[in-house]
């Protein structure tokens, strides 16, 4: 089992990246894909995450109308659109799991994504953005 996170670099403040989570092993069908960042010094943010309906999506405050998640089953992966893309949103960014949809519909309820119930997650890909 295994998720592999792709598609980070480096781009100018203003620029666009679409990061991509590509399932090894396992179904997506049935699970929620959460996306996640860590930039240097700072706790791990939960910014969005995706259910196994595309219609049923999160988005943190600091990522809503720049970034869009999306889902391709037959290719077993999940997208993280990203645009407008500022220095601040310079991180480690992961994709992680959920089987139960229990995060997602804290979410949407809190406001809050949190990894604590996530089963599987990727190694991470960079990404920076210049100003």
């Amino acid at each position: 089992v295994q998720l592999q996170a792709s598609g980070g670099g480096l781009v100018q403040a203003g620029g666009s990246l679409r990061l991509s989570c590509a399932a090894s092993g396992f179904s997506m069908d049935y699970y929620s894909i959460g996306w996640f960042r860590q930039a240097p010094g700072k706790q791990r943010e939960g910014i969005s995450c995706i259910g196994s309906s595309d219609a049923n999506t999160y988005y943190a405050d600091s990522v809503e109308g720049r970034f869009t998640v999306s889902r391709d089953n037959a290719k077993n992966t999940v997208y993280l659109q990203m645009n407008s893309l500022k220095p601040e949103d310079t991180a480690v960014y992961y994709c992680a799991a959920e089987r139960t949809g229990a995060a997602l519909f804290s979410a949407q309820a809190m406001g809050v994504l949190v990894g604590d119930t996530f089963d599987y997650w990727g190694q991470g890909t960079v990404v920076t953005v210049s100003s």
